[in-house]
């Protein structure tokens, strides 16, 4: 007699891999911790294997599970693709205004917006790309749906989905870092440039304004031919750029949060699809990728930098 996978605990199985934890999964999923345990129990029983290591401190994959985790995925994608093809619901039509600050739309953004026309091919999706001022401005006039955002400390509302430090880019095996007086690229109107010059003022490390634009290309181009270096939330590196590795050179510029910012009450149901698809994106991107994890940059100042405003 054939038997059939429970999609609900695969749904939470995956949930699981994707968060690193019961618990986080749990809260995706809006879920009890219990209730997912047990589901994961129950998936156990049915396949007669292990699928979570639970021996150590982080919860981790068997090699069963590991390879229960393949199958998973594209067994719950399929399934999502027949309901939002074949159902005529609340998903049905509609559209989603997601606003994201341009230096953080890679690498989890382009994931997300995959995902979701997948699952939901029927709503158009607009995505708006600026500074985190100007998002924030545009959703408190109820503009955008959602918005993303960069900033030391979030407004009432806002939820913080990661914390990434602020870091030194420039060429591949670049020189600019050690040029003096340093060689900044910044766009106008970005929001992190007067921090850092700050931290490079309490540095004594004198600097000047080489490369100025109104857009990122124009400062991107400037870092590609090493003519300056810049500044990005780790994890954002754009791919022609990579990481300064100073030692200590260029002062520390501190951490900063992602914020994830939801119109209260969400317009449809589809905004909240939005929204847990993005918590779900950067749960199982940071800390798993090394290019996200929040790792302490070498100290160039004893005294703990002052933190760098809101891009």
């Amino acid at each position: 007699m054939a038997r059939n996978l429970d999609l609900t605990s695969l749904r939470s199985f995956v949930a699981i891999a994707d968060a690193g934890g019961v618990t986080r999964a749990a809260g995706f999923l809006n879920l009890t911790q219990s209730a997912v345990s047990m589901q994961i129990k129950r998936l156990e029983g049915m396949l007669g294997v292990e699928l979570l290591d639970r021996s150590a401190r982080k919860i981790a994959l068997t090699v069963a599970g590991e390879q229960l985790l393949g199958y998973a995925r594209r067994m719950l994608a399929l399934n999502d693709e027949v309901l939002g093809r074949m159902t005529h619901d609340a998903y049905d039509g509609g559209e989603v205004v997601l606003g994201v600050p341009h230096d953080i739309v890679y690498p989890v953004i382009p994931h997300v917006l995959q995902t979701f026309a997948r699952d939901y091919p029927k709503v158009k999706v607009t995505l708006l790309s600026s500074f985190t001022r100007v998002l924030k401005a545009q959703f408190s006039r109820g503009e955008c749906d959602i918005i993303l955002t960069t900033e030391d400390e979030l407004d009432q509302g806002g939820e913080v989905i990661a914390e990434q430090p602020l870091i030194w880019v420039g060429a591949p095996g670049g020189v600019a870092w050690k040029t003096r007086p340093l060689r900044l690229a910044f766009e106008n109107n970005c929001g992190f440039r007067q921090g850092v010059q700050a931290a490079l003022d309490r540095a004594g490390i004198p600097w000047t304004m080489a490369i100025e634009g109104d857009n990122s290309r124009t400062i991107e181009a400037g870092l590609s031919a090493d003519l300056a270096v810049h500044t990005v939330l780790a994890g954002s590196e754009p791919p022609h750029v990579e990481r300064v590795a100073h030692g200590g050179a260029l002062p520390e510029l501190g951490q900063l949060k992602v914020g994830l910012y939801v119109a209260q009450p969400a317009h449809g149901p589809s905004v909240a699809a939005m929204a847990a698809l993005i918590r779900r994106a950067y749960a199982a991107h940071t800390g798993k990728d090394d290019r996200l994890v929040a790792v302490p940059l070498p100290l160039a100042l004893r005294a703990k930098p002052d933190p760098v405003t809101s891009y």
